[in-house]
């Protein structure tokens, strides 16, 4: 009777020691998926998305002295009505008062694994070694560990761009929040589960 009492009461402790870890893993869980650490480097590197977040962050940092080049990741396949979003960023990187300064990459990868491959044929002529990848806040944890990981012969930082309609780090109080979260996390498993041990 003794050790079945024992064994229950190790069960009720084991239970309340993982109930507590799983409510603190959910409290930090949106601000343990953002590093937003930039440290001076050779260049700067756009992601692909949020066309309307990520270039301009990358632009502040570029005039902030982060870095003195910028390239653009862009979807080589997609269009926008009849216009490629290869066409249609150049046009935005030649109205630019930096123009000189920002390139576009075009790749053809449709995720971040994928894209570091492309990135790195993109830099295959270029010499520099540090590189500060510009991307969403809930997003910059998974891209720095993915890129550190396919091309380890380059120092990687990381800057987040914020866009507070689709992620805070408060993932419990919008709805948005909260899907942006969980898909997030469910990537991050299969990044670290699956893929980079392909």
């Amino acid at each position: 009777m003794k050790n079945q009492g024992q064994r229950k009461l190790l069960w009720v402790a084991a239970i309340v020691l993982l109930s507590f870890l799983f409510v603190a893993f959910a409290a930090n869980a949106g601000s343990l998926l953002v590093i937003d650490a930039p440290a001076p480097s050779d260049l700067i590197v756009v992601l692909a998305g949020e066309t309307d977040r990520r270039p301009v962050r990358a632009l502040e940092l570029l005039a902030q002295g982060y870095g003195s080049r910028v390239i653009l990741d862009v979807p080589a396949a997609a269009k926008i009505y009849d216009f490629t979003q290869v066409e249609l960023a150049q046009k935005y990187v030649d109205s630019l008062p930096q123009a000189a300064a920002v390139h576009v990459c075009a790749i053809e990868g449709l995720s971040t694994r994928d894209e570091s491959h492309d990135v790195e044929k993109c830099l295959e002529d270029e010499p520099q070694t540090r590189i500060l990848i510009v991307t969403s806040d809930f997003h910059t944890r998974r891209a720095l560990a993915i890129f550190r990981h396919e091309m380890p012969g380059k120092s990687f930082t990381v800057a987040a761009a914020r866009d507070n309609a689709t992620f805070g780090t408060r993932w419990w109080t919008h709805r948005q929040w909260a899907k942006t979260c969980v898909d997030e996390w469910l990537r991050v498993a299969w990044w670290n589960a699956v893929d980079r041990w392909r």
